[in-house]
């Protein structure tokens, strides 16, 4: 007796047996036409075109007339709003009153309302907001300037004025000036009021380029800031600063007696600092006449003395502890010192009727530097000595 083979699939026992139908294949094929008539559209139908890309001409020019339609109807309510708002009063700025203004300090009311004056009585929808700015900006003291509408009618400005950082001198008129070199003015008294304590900046003249007297300044903030930089305010020491080249800082030092001349280079100010705080007072002591000195060699300064002490008063015959040579060049020139050593020691050397060339160049030396010590009552050439330090320089 044979057994038979479970059914599979959807026949059951007391079923007839199914067959394959061929028909069967296409029913999914049937299925898939059947969904696609009922979206709309048959597979093979090509799909229809965007309604702002119709195909067909008459469509075209139907859409190109609505699209002129449109924008003149834009254009013309656009026009009549505008000329709606400029008729109107209520948009009118009736008085200087009408002007706000805010970040005041030095820059007074009056300064500040002139460059709107011919905008009183004008719409301001037609005040040019940017070319207010540029000239409120043009005045010394506001760096930084913004103008709005407040309506129906009234301007607000907003400034940011100027931080002075220094004194400035132009022959005996006292004067401030900003991190970007700019020149502001500003009475005696307003400057006592506000109890600036600032070195005084030489070498910033009005007629030169924003460029260079920008220059300038930031080698007067750097080196500000590095001298500032072991938390002990050395800045504070400074009385008198010449930047006339800005490549070469010269400091006038405070001292005892006469002030001394100090040349801190461009940089490595705070080394160059602390050199001339640690051997000033042995300096002073072996020439008393010191005038200026020259920080900017490496292990090594010059000496200055001032003009008309010739270098037998620093007594000809003592020893140099610091190992120093003097001759009679000018500070800044190392070379042109005349060294002479005995006996781990230097010695000065004693000059006699120096020429009248030499006079000559050192009464040019001393006419073309802009901050001197108090010179001597006599004149005579200029001596300078090199002292070996234990500093290191730029």
């Amino acid at each position: 007796m044979q057994q038979a083979a479970p059914r599979i699939g959807r026949t059951l026992p007391g079923m007839p047996p199914e067959f394959d139908d061929a028909e069967d294949d296409d029913e999914p094929r049937a299925n898939l036409r059947l969904g696609q008539r009922r979206f709309g559209r048959d597979r093979d139908q090509k799909p229809r075109g965007r309604w702002w890309r119709p195909a067909s001409t008459p469509g075209r020019v139907f859409l190109a007339v609505g699209a002129l339609l449109v924008l003149g109807a834009f254009a013309t309510a656009t026009l009549t709003l505008k000329h709606y708002l400029g008729r109107d009063a209520r948009f009118r700025i009736a008085g200087a009153e009408n002007i706000e203004a805010s970040g005041l300090t030095e820059v007074t009311r009056a300064q500040l309302l002139p460059v709107f004056g011919e905008d009183i009585g004008r719409n301001i929808f037609f005040v040019p907001l940017s070319e207010r700015r540029r000239q409120l900006e043009q005045i010394p003291w506001i760096e930084r300037a913004t103008v709005m509408r407040l309506l129906p009618d009234q301007i607000r400005v907003s400034v940011v004025e100027r931080t002075p950082v220094a004194f400035t001198r132009h022959g005996q008129q006292i004067g401030l000036v900003d991190a970007n070199g700019v020149l502001l003015k500003m009475a005696a008294a307003a400057m006592a009021a506000h109890h600036y304590s600032f070195p005084v900046v030489t070498g910033i003249d009005p007629g030169d380029p924003a460029e260079a007297r920008k220059a300038r300044m930031a080698t007067y903030l750097r080196m500000m800031s590095e001298l500032d930089a072991d938390g002990k305010h050395n800045s504070q020491q400074i009385s008198e600063i010449d930047l006339t080249d800005p490549e070469d800082a010269r400091v006038l030092m405070p001292g005892q007696g006469t002030d001394i001349l100090a040349h801190f280079g461009e940089d490595h100010f705070l080394e160059r600092y602390q050199r001339f705080q640690e051997h000033i007072a042995e300096w002073r002591q072996q020439y008393p006449h010191l005038a200026a000195v020259d920080l900017r060699f490496d292990n090594q300064v010059v000496l200055q003395m001032a003009s008309g002490k010739e270098t037998a008063q620093t007594s000809a015959g003592s020893e140099v502890k610091s190992g120093a040579a003097v001759g009679d060049s000018a500070p800044g020139n190392s070379a042109a010192g005349s060294r002479t050593q005995s006996s781990g020691s230097a010695r000065t050397r004693k000059k006699t009727k120096p020429s009248q060339a030499k006079k000559h160049a050192a009464a040019k030396r001393a006419a073309l530097n802009p901050i001197r010590p108090a010179p001597a009552a006599s004149a005579g050439p200029a001596a300078s000595v090199t002292a070996q330090t234990g500093g290191q320089g730029g």
